[in-house]
């Protein structure tokens, strides 16, 4: 006995458009931009996501300025155009910003801007809370950003700070260090990808971090901490970008 029979070509193709669909929508489901999207501490920066490409940020920047974007090291870096020069620089930072949020407003605030080349340092993904991404997480968060950077800056170079050494969150640093070796790693590997080591740099000779360069919240840079990236990070931008 025929419990179910479709003799029909139009209804085995009607079925067969159904599940594509079905799988086309569970994928888009499961894509990580779209949970990162709908949390609450993400949505919570589109007032300031707002304020970074506003007209007026966007207007007057030199085809080959190199972007420099992040989190509050990032927005805090008051000297960042002299110490770069000669290169022109675009700031994109905000105060406790994180890969994830990057990832879902990387369009945002990179598809207006022009630039030869992408900078990030982005540390608030581990920090030591209940709440901290793993470092495998932290590094497809990273190629995210990388990806949608490229889409209108095809092929430029991008470079990644190294997470810095603080003693605000030390007990996290077994796991930031992770994440720091699997972006490093990622960039030996993938195209224009560069990482750029600073750890040894704020680091003791017993291995603590070294106070002397931060402010009194032993996370964000001094003066002298941003000296240190300053020599660290042309240097390596003129590896790169000379005569490119």
């Amino acid at each position: 006995m025929e419990l179910f029979k479709i003799n029909k070509p139009e209804t085995v193709r009607a079925m067969i458009v159904h599940l594509i669909v079905l799988t086309f929508l569970l994928v888009l489901s499961c894509s990580p931009l779209r949970i990162y999207s709908d949390l609450p501490e993400v949505k919570a920066w589109e007032p300031e996501i707002e304020k970074l490409t506003a007209p007026g940020q966007t207007e007057q920047y030199s085809d080959d300025a190199v972007i420099f974007a992040g989190s509050s090291s990032i927005r805090l870096w008051k000297t960042l155009a002299e110490d770069m020069k000669p290169y022109n620089v675009i700031q994109r930072g905000y105060g406790g910003a994180k890969l994830s949020d990057y990832a879902v407003y990387a369009q945002e605030i990179f598809s207006p801007l022009p630039g030869r080349a992408l900078v990030l340092f982005i540390a608030n993904d581990i920090t030591g809370s209940e709440s901290d991404k793993s470092p495998e997480e932290v590094t497809k968060l990273f190629m995210n950003v990388v990806k949608t950077f490229r889409k209108n800056h095809p092929g430029a170079p991008v470079f990644w700070i190294q997470i810095t050494p603080t003693t605000s969150r030390w007990k996290a640093w077994p796991k930031i260090k992770e994440a720091n070796e699997l972006i490093r790693l990622t960039c030996e590997k993938g195209k224009n990808l560069y990482f750029i080591r600073t750890e040894q740099a704020f680091l003791n000779e017993k291995g603590m971090p070294r106070d002397e360069y931060f402010v009194e919240d032993k996370l964000h840079l001094n003066q002298d901490g941003y000296r240190i990236w300053t020599e660290i990070i042309k240097k390596e931008l003129d590896k790169v970008l000379i005569n490119k």
